[in-house]
């Protein structure tokens, strides 16, 4: 299994171009399903969740066609059997869009139940409730979910709790049913805006993106469209964190700093310099690093992504912090790997509070999940010595490139190989 090995102690900086945004990826690379002709995706990130995504209509019938510089022509038009690979769906969370976009497009979707990071409970019930709005039976055996439909009819829609995928799934499925559809308690997420501006492109008819009412009135046909994804503010926030972590001086390239005021706000608190361009951002650290309060919220608030990265960031900070975790039962897995690199946290329930300790020292640990694993690459760059990190495939999951990247600033990071079951990319045509 491949293993990050980092020297630590250095400081990052330079520039570093950011990638196209994984949440929103995952949820148009499904959506091509719902054009009659081929679609052009720019931007597209080259990150193992990527590549299972296009694998996955590959093996149903699509022509993907990879032209190089992350751009991609797919050609779902062939696609006629709406079942998605058992295997490939249980390997990453978001294979549960291909529900929304197969119903979308033939009425009925086979697909298993999703694999992809564990961070407690995340249930699907919204998404089959939003679907059964819609006039769908759905079902679950045997770790298959099926759903059918006679036909689509526009409903009303209203999530008891906001919910990024069911958004996504609602919005996937009622682009093509008859009539209007009201999306209330709609997730605000970049992403979700992204979505609708693709599924537009294509022809659909979506308005509120952005705003927790989303309006659409279905339509019977959806054409090919070439279209460039929205820059990474997860990935952005990671390397900004990274820079403030080191005391380094970076400038963060190919971002949208509107997408980012709720990560920049909370490190401008902790001491951080930050200054803001029009596609960039620049982070540094040259002064005492001091405590804060973060709560993780829905869009606009301080994403849940960003939790771990910003607690380890913590762990270098003057006094005490604590962090609140409002959106995953299980968003600490990586405290107890903090810990043997000597931070002094301690959580009950959703709270986690932070000591400082000023500094933290490499040792090995192991990358419980994606983010949690960026927390721990960053923990190994500001650490004194060497930290090894095992169970690299869930960071890879979701950054593109990150050790050479990272090597590009002035980090001392390699990348070993050694024998294992670590999940590779999957190439297509």
């Amino acid at each position: 299994m491949d293993k990050f090995i980092i020297k630590g102690g250095k400081p990052l900086k330079g520039e570093v171009n950011i990638s196209g945004a994984k949440n929103a990826v995952v949820a148009i690379i499904p959506a091509v399903i719902l054009a009659d002709g081929p679609c052009v995706l720019e931007n597209i990130p080259d990150i193992s969740d990527v590549s299972i995504s296009l694998r996955i209509l590959y093996e149903m019938g699509a022509d993907v066609r990879n032209l190089g510089s992350g751009t991609y022509r797919i050609d779902a038009s062939k696609i006629t059997v709406p079942v998605v690979p058992y295997e490939l769906a249980r390997r990453m969370r978001a294979s549960y869009y291909f529900l929304g976009t197969l119903l979308g497009k033939f009425h009925k979707a086979r697909v298993a139940m999703p694999g992809g990071c564990y961070l407690g409970d995340r249930p699907i019930d919204q998404h089959l409730r939003a679907f059964s709005a819609l006039g769908a039976d759905c079902s679950l055996e045997n770790g298959m979910i099926d759903i059918n439909a006679g036909m689509l009819i526009g409903n009303q829609i209203y999530f008891d709790k906001i919910t990024v995928g069911g958004t996504i799934n609602a919005m996937l499925a009622a682009c093509r049913a008859t009539g209007l559809t009201v999306i209330e308690n709609a997730a605000k997420e970049p992403h979700i805006v992204d979505l609708a501006n693709f599924l537009n492109s294509m022809g659909a008819d979506i308005m509120g993106a952005g705003t927790d009412v989303i309006k659409i009135r279905g339509v019977k046909h959806l054409k090919g469209a070439q279209y460039a994804v929205i820059p990474d503010q997860i990935e952005a926030g990671t390397y900004m964190v990274a820079a403030a972590a080191t005391k380094g001086d970076v400038l963060i390239k190919n971002v949208i700093p509107k997408h980012l005021e709720s990560i920049t706000q909370k490190l401008a608190k902790i001491g951080v310099g930050v200054e803001e361009f029009d596609e960039s951002i620049r982070i540094y650290a040259d002064g005492p690093l001091v405590k804060t309060s973060v709560k993780t919220m829905p869009h606009p608030g301080f994403p849940t992504d960003m939790q771990p990265q910003i607690s380890t960031l913590l762990c270098l900070a003057e006094g005490t912090s604590i962090v609140t975790e409002e959106i995953f039962n299980n968003r600490f897995r990586y405290v107890d790997e903090l810990r043997r690199m000597g931070a002094d946290i301690s959580v009950e329930g959703k709270v986690a509070v932070i000591e400082g300790v000023g500094k933290l020292m490499g040792a090995p640990v192991t990358a419980p999940d994606l983010r949690a694993g960026a927390a721990l690459v960053i923990a190994g760059l500001a650490a004194s010595g060497v930290t090894e990190i095992d169970d690299i495939y869930h960071i890879e999951r979701g950054y593109e490139n990150i050790e050479e990247k990272l090597r590009s600033l002035g980090a001392d990071i390699v990348k070993k190989n050694v024998p294992g079951s670590s999940v590779r990319k999957v190439e297509v045509g």
